[in-house]
């Protein structure tokens, strides 16, 4: 009687396996993009489709009026200038706190490993503090602070929130990309007569692109899609886009207009998915670099 050998029936397992690898992974991919499909396709239908077609359903004539009102007159609260002032407000204020927590976190990172103190490990550990310190918890000093230096309810205050809400990460991320380096090359350069900034420069920040990038980015990505600070820190007119998002989507109307709502909420995500699927690759190539290690 004849029997298949452990070779021949080895490749069948191994497409068996990847079969259901794959069926697993696109039945999890479909799960998660599905929400997505459902809010494109609602901001292209008209409100007589939304009400009377699928949820699932492609719309019959795709139209982006729901998206041109979103952006320039749809209404939040007694102000109808649509999601524009508020996507600015939050380009102005992502901008300068993401380039300055990372900035910071980059030489306190270079500081805690290189250039290490007394006490430099227990600073450390109080930094590490912060990222598990509950953000309700510094809501009521946080504006405290605000009000004496008297940037409260402005865009500057915004950049400073999270300038320090951001630094613990932004110091844990180079700190343990930077162990990573050789020692050597500081000392090296030491002998040469190379001082604190020289290194810093010449040195360590062109060794540091794939950190940088992670930190961009998860910075980035957590400064835009905040909402606790945007609606306890800001003012009339500093609200970030995801205040202005909430605004629209509990603003009464006689008809609640859903497309309207949908690309709203698109807009407000679009740079976040913009950044990931552009760098995307890189922020993984700098997580496996040494970003997370340690």
């Amino acid at each position: 009687m004849r029997t298949d050998s452990p070779a021949s029936t080895k490749p069948a397992n191994l497409v068996w396996h990847r079969i259901a690898l794959w069926s697993v992974l696109l039945l999890f991919a479909l799960v998660f993009l599905t929400p997505m499909y459902v809010m494109v396709t609602t901001s292209l239908k008209d409100m007589a489709q939304v009400r009377g077609g699928s949820l699932l359903s492609l719309p019959t004539s795709p139209s982006f009026d729901a998206w041109a009102k979103a952006w320039g007159s749809a209404c939040t609260g007694i102000d109808c200038g649509g999601l524009k002032p508020f996507f600015m407000n939050s380009v102005m204020m992502v901008v300068p706190a993401v380039l300055i927590s990372t900035a910071i976190g980059a030489v306190n990172g270079y500081v805690l490993s290189k250039w290490r103190f007394k006490g430099s490990e227990v600073m450390f550990a109080l930094m590490l503090f912060g990222m598990f310190m509950p953000l309700q918890v510094v809501l009521l000093p946080m504006s405290q602070v605000l009000g004496w230096l008297g940037i409260a309810s402005s865009i500057w205050g915004l950049v400073m929130v999270h300038i320090v809400a951001g630094l613990p990460s932004t110091t844990l991320f180079f700190r343990n990309y930077y162990v990573g380096l050789p020692d050597e090359l500081v000392k090296a350069a030491m002998l040469d007569g190379a001082g604190f900034w020289r290194i810093f420069w010449r040195i360590i920040v062109p060794l540091s692109t794939p950190i940088f990038v992670v930190t961009l980015i998860w910075q980035f990505t957590n400064i835009w899609n905040d909402f606790l600070f945007g609606v306890v820190f800001s003012g009339g007119d500093s609200k970030p886009v995801t205040v202005g998002l909430n605004n629209l989507a509990n603003t009464s109307s006689a008809v609640k207009e859903y497309n309207v709502d949908m690309a709203a909420a698109m807009i407000a995500g679009l740079p976040t998915l913009f950044v990931y699927i552009v760098a995307g690759k890189y922020f993984v190539r700098g997580l496996t670099a040494g970003a997370v290690k340690g």
